[in-house]
């Protein structure tokens, strides 16, 4: 009887063990080598990331469906979810069916998505552009905006009257950024592109495809357009000054391909930071110990997301297969130290501890978007940037 009450108490402190840390890293993956993840591997990965009540700060879903809902409900997750304007695509040129769709989904979530508005640059050049467009945010505020996104066609695309390319710190968008900041928001600033945009085409390069397809975007074939040191170095000044205004640079800022450049901004900038859309993957690739040591110590500076799309025209559960993978794929990243092989090159998660992984995920947005979460609405003051 001693034997089966000493194997019973066994088993009950093993169990307990392995669900403990379920909730952060889960027990499947805490050692060896293996490649994408099988269902149940998923699934347990899937389970870890919801236990931290994620909030993805970076998507583009312009619908409502309730398989979408349940998603978000499933996994504890909070979108914030980004409108954003762009005349070279017929979806994108106009920002009323963007809030329109967006609006949708915040409503039917339960609180669960957010809205990221923007306002349109191409007027820069009219007079009242800068009144016109404060008075646009504002009523975006007043029903629940806590972001604007600044989008890439601004250094890349847009031309003033003597032929230099608008750049974001113009003082065309000073009293911009100044009401914004007053109203304690948050700009997203998608500004310049990968490293790949200006360079040659390469079959290897992680955004091959993506020129490809957008022509369009890709510097590379417009030799004319500004180098992407000089979209950053104006980027750098928008931020020297607006030290009040709250900005986190999307897809790692545009630095992707080396996290010390990021620590360098970080280091003059306390107004600035950045989030993880569509690029973990150049993470993964840098040196594994670098990284850590750059998320680590940078803990406060990080926001997780993923760019994930889904348009009115999308199959939904189509999308939500694909972000599931995606989600998978970057806890396992982050939260493990599992190795597997991506690109041709052996990746290992980088294993961040609990603290860590709940500000990347989650404490890091609330920070940096007051007001994403609902109970966030009435308690601005204490987020203000100083």
């Amino acid at each position: 009887m001693k034997k089966v009450r000493l194997l019973w108490s066994i088993a009950i402190i093993t169990a307990s063990f392995v669900l403990f840390n379920s909730k952060i890293v889960p027990a499947v993956f805490a050692a060896g080598q293996s490649s994408s993840p099988t269902n149940s591997e998923e699934n347990a990965l899937l389970r870890s990331f919801a236990a931290v009540d994620p909030i993805d700060a970076h998507v583009h879903v312009y619908k409502d469906d309730s398989s979408l809902n349940a998603f978000l409900k499933q996994y504890n997750l909070h979108f914030l979810d980004i409108a954003v304007l762009d005349d070279r695509d017929p979806f994108f040129k106009a920002l009323e069916p963007q809030l329109h769709g967006v609006q949708l989904l915040v409503r039917g979530s339960g609180g669960h998505a957010s809205l990221c508005t923007t306002f349109s640059p191409y007027d820069f050049d009219k007079p009242g552009f800068s009144q016109q467009a404060i008075h646009q945010l504002n009523e975006n505020f007043s029903h629940g905006a806590v972001a604007v996104k600044i989008y890439k066609t601004i250094g890349m695309e847009i031309k003033k009257k003597g032929g230099a390319y608008l750049m974001p710190d113009d003082p065309v968008f000073t009293p911009i950024y100044q009401d914004i900041a007053a109203h304690n928001r948050t700009v997203i600033a998608h500004l310049a592109e990968p490293d790949s945009c200006w360079l040659p085409p390469n079959p290897t390069s992680l955004d091959h495809q993506y020129y490809q397809r957008h022509p369009q975007e890709y510097a590379y074939l417009h030799p004319k357009w500004p180098a992407k040191a000089a979209i950053l170095a104006a980027r750098d000044h928008m931020l020297k000054e607006n030290p009040t205004l709250r900005v986190v640079g999307a897809h790692l800022g545009s630095m992707e391909v080396d996290v010390n450049e990021i620590a360098k901004r970080f280091d003059l900038y306390p107004n600035f930071a950045v989030d993880t859309a569509a690029r973990v993957p150049y993470l993964m690739l840098q040196p594994r110990d670098k990284v850590r040591a750059f998320l680590i110590r940078y803990q406060d500076r990080v926001l997780y997301g993923t760019d994930f799309s889904i348009l009115p025209s999308d199959n939904t559960e189509a999308s939500l297969n694909k972000v599931k993978k995606t989600y998978a794929r970057d806890w396992k990243y982050f939260a493990t130290t599992e190795t597997w092989t991506y690109k041709g090159r052996k990746i290992q998660g980088l294993g961040l501890s609990p603290s860590v992984l709940r500000k990347l995920y989650h404490d890091n947005a609330v920070r940096w978007f007051p007001g994403i979460l609902p109970a966030q609405a009435d308690q601005p003051s204490r987020n203000r940037m100083h």
